[in-house]
């Protein structure tokens, strides 16, 4: 016999046991209430309840406890530009101050003609248009084209911002290629970063013989008020 059965037959028993008592002799003293049969159904049906409740509450449940996960890292938010792009900050660079811009070729305009193996020197007018100074041993180097024996030149002193300065290139024309060749030079920090614009030489290499302007290159400098700098490796 299960335990609710139990208890249901311990709940009607203890009905008997009142409807029993009603039926006792009538001395003398305090009465015994009667009980009607529905009144001990009621009573019956109460403490089978009763019981039903005190199992269900003593029972172990089968409901496994939801499992408790880390909510996911939130990510950056990030602005639209409408187009469906994100907008990144930009963060400005080591660079960013530092400007060049091309004024005019001194020597050797473009298409110069040239024998082959022709010395020559090519000087560019260039300005410092940013805000901050050159530094001694910022470079001006060949980037890309015909290096035509070109070499790196190294600035020996600072250059000011809003000064004027002729940087000057020994250089030779091929001797293994004819037609017109190009060499791009460019200037650049200490680190090798490159900023500014990017200047070139272009020579025709043929048969014929053009005005060039040859010798050994000298290191001057010539500083005015604007200021001007002239500057000239020494190869």
């Amino acid at each position: 016999m299960t335990k609710l059965r139990l208890i249901g037959v311990q709940a009607l028993m203890a009905g008997t046991i009142l409807l029993a008592s009603c039926g006792g002799g009538g001395g003398e003293g305090t009465s015994t209430p009667i009980l009607s049969a529905d009144d001990i159904q009621t009573l019956a049906v109460e403490t089978f309840s009763a019981a039903l409740t005190q199992t269900a509450l003593a029972a172990p449940s089968d409901t496994p406890f939801p499992t408790l996960t880390a909510s996911p890292t939130s990510a950056p938010f990030v602005t639209s530009t409408g187009g469906g792009i994100p907008v990144v900050p930009t963060v400005a660079g080591t660079t960013s101050c530092y400007r060049l811009a091309f004024v005019s070729d001194v020597s050797i305009p473009d298409n110069t003609p040239m024998t082959p193996g022709q010395v020559f020197t090519k000087t560019w007018k260039i300005s410092n248009t940013g805000s901050c100074a050159w530094d001694a041993g910022f470079k001006f180097a060949f980037t890309g084209g015909e290096a035509m024996n070109g070499a790196t030149y190294t600035l020996p002193s600072s250059v000011p911002a809003n000064a004027v300065i002729d940087i000057s290139i020994a250089m030779t024309a091929p001797t293994n290629k004819t037609g017109s060749l190009r060499g791009n030079w460019r200037m650049s920090t200490a680190g090798g970063q490159f900023f500014g614009d990017e200047v070139y030489v272009v020579i025709l290499v043929g048969g014929a013989t053009g005005t060039v302007t040859t010798g050994t290159a000298t290191n001057t400098a010539t500083v005015t008020s604007t200021p001007t700098v002239t500057l000239t490796p020494t190869p």
